[in-house]
């Protein structure tokens, strides 16, 4: 199908990308900077999960970032756990703190969805701020963060991690395709087309969401251990809400809603961020000049615009999850005991 083979196209250019760039530069900052890109686009990726699969807008998932790096830092750090350990308690502080957040903040939707989870991320961030300091370190943080410990090979090195979380983004990349070409994800995908609809056909609506928040949070939690061990340091500032509307910044403008979307708006935020930066002090207004000026003639992100026009030269073809874009209703279809 026509979205199919875009994404298979953009898959195997992204993948060329990534083993190319070991091999082109040895600069520890290039490298530095591909190893945030990824796991920047993994936060990204599952943010997009509720923002543009779901179709509701979060303003807290910088919660689930700052969990997940947060545990991952105190399990190796305080209790001595390995990394792996670490990584998958960051997993599952992130789906934990997702399944509280979900309890209040899916009682209500549209803007007020968004306010209550922008409050309750401020919460999480004043907690790690001040109130829980003997565990969070304040806004002095927590230093020295370690890394993988495989087979004897040293991941202080760049390359060496840079390989790491190569992996682990592949991998995320993976599941999230499959997840959207699933019956769940045609599901999820059917809500935010007529969440009505959804429910007549007998699926329980509320689930799908909670769940939908479930895997996102984890994945948050996920890129927050795996920055947490890029920067080798933790703080509160992970958890502000600014980190929340960076990764929506970054999202729409790639494109929500589509399987690499989030990946091309983390790449264009951080280049962007990169040489604005070397340029002005004042590089976060330009950006946001930047981002309103591609909101208003890119509607759909970049990486969207670009779909429709190489769409619009091959002959239609029906959209569908499995192709990394959003479903329409139709292929919802009554299941007994379907999430109900």
């Amino acid at each position: 199908m026509k979205t199919s083979r875009q994404n298979a196209a953009i898959a195997a250019c992204v993948a060329a990308v990534v083993l190319a760039v070991p091999f082109c530069t040895q600069n520890d900052f290039l490298l530095n900077l591909s190893i945030l890109i990824m796991v920047w686009s993994i936060f990204a990726v599952g943010f997009d999960l509720v923002f543009g699969l779901l179709g509701m807008v979060s303003f807290g998932h910088a919660a689930f970032l700052g969990t997940g790096g947060y545990a991952l830092a105190l399990a190796t750090q305080r209790y001595g756990l390995s990394f792996e350990a670490g990584l998958g308690l960051a997993i599952l502080a992130g789906a934990a703190c997702a399944w509280i957040f979900s309890i209040f903040a899916l009682r209500v939707s549209g803007i007020f969805f968004a306010l209550v989870t922008l409050a309750l991320s401020q919460l999480m961030y004043i907690l790690a701020d001040s109130k829980l300091r003997e565990w969070t370190g304040g806004a002095d943080g927590l230093p020295g963060i370690g890394r993988p410990e495989l087979a004897g090979i040293d991941f202080f090195d760049t390359v060496n991690f840079y390989w790491y979380v190569a992996a682990v983004f592949a991998l995320v990349i993976a599941l999230m395709a499959m997840l959207r070409a699933s019956p769940f994800g045609r599901a999820v995908a059917g809500v935010r087309q007529n969440e009505i609809r959804a429910s007549q056909l007998g699926y329980n609506v509320q689930r799908l969401k909670q769940i939908t928040f479930l895997v996102s949070g984890a994945i948050g939690g996920l890129a927050g251990g795996l920055l947490a061990a890029v920067l080798m340091y933790m703080n509160p500032q992970m958890l502000h809400w600014t980190t929340s509307g960076d990764v929506i910044i970054m999202t729409l403008l790639g494109g929500a809603g589509t399987l690499w979307g989030p990946v091309a708006g983390v790449l264009l935020f951080e280049a962007l961020k990169e040489w604005l930066s070397g340029w002005t002090p004042y590089w976060y207004g330009i950006l946001g000049l930047v981002f309103i000026l591609a909101t208003l003639y890119f509607p759909q992100g970049v990486l969207g615009a670009l779909q429709a026009r190489w769409g619009r030269s091959r002959p239609a073809s029906p959209a569908s999850p499995a192709d990394g874009g959003t479903a329409p209703a139709a292929p919802l279809a009554p299941r007994e005991g379907s999430l109900s």
